[in-house]
């Protein structure tokens, strides 16, 4: 029996995913950012409780490609919200899709760990406001889990 890779996206996140969180910077400046675009959504804000999505069309699809690292992820558009939780510390902050990202292909098996917990693969990116709310910039990569809020 053959196995096919599958050629279109997930349709749908039913579980939380772990994975990689990191963050980067978007719109105006805020603490370590300068000024920047407004990504893909055109409404991205460093300062924002913003994240970016490797699924929030087909041309961000066809760039971050996590599914050749082993991770199905659900498409999603500007705006919806996912829940970030640090598998470090047990903060949260919810977060809506204002970008394309991470190019997660580029980092396939990459892993950040705290102590014995750690997770694989950059799959959210988070503005440094959201990202701060779970993390320390200075860490850059935490282990996460991501779920729909």
């Amino acid at each position: 029996m053959v196995r096919r890779q599958p050629t279109e996206p997930p349709a749908d996140l039913y579980a939380a995913v772990r994975g990689e969180v990191s963050w980067f910077c978007c719109g105006t400046a805020w603490g370590p950012c300068s000024t920047t675009g407004k990504g893909a959504c055109g409404t991205c804000n460093s300062g924002s409780l913003q994240h970016a999505w490797p699924n929030t069309s087909n041309a961000c699809w066809d760039i971050t490609r996590p599914d050749r690292c082993g991770v199905s992820l659900s498409r999603r558009t500007c705006g919806f919200r996912h829940r970030t939780t640090a598998l470090c510390s047990g903060a949260s902050v919810v977060t809506s899709i204002a970008d394309c990202g991470p190019q997660t292909d580029l980092f396939c098996g990459e892993q950040s760990c705290c102590g014995s917990t750690c997770a694989s693969n950059r799959l959210i990116d988070l503005t440094p406001a959201a990202y701060s709310a779970i993390a320390s910039l200075s860490t850059g990569l935490r282990p996460a889990e991501i779920d729909t809020a």
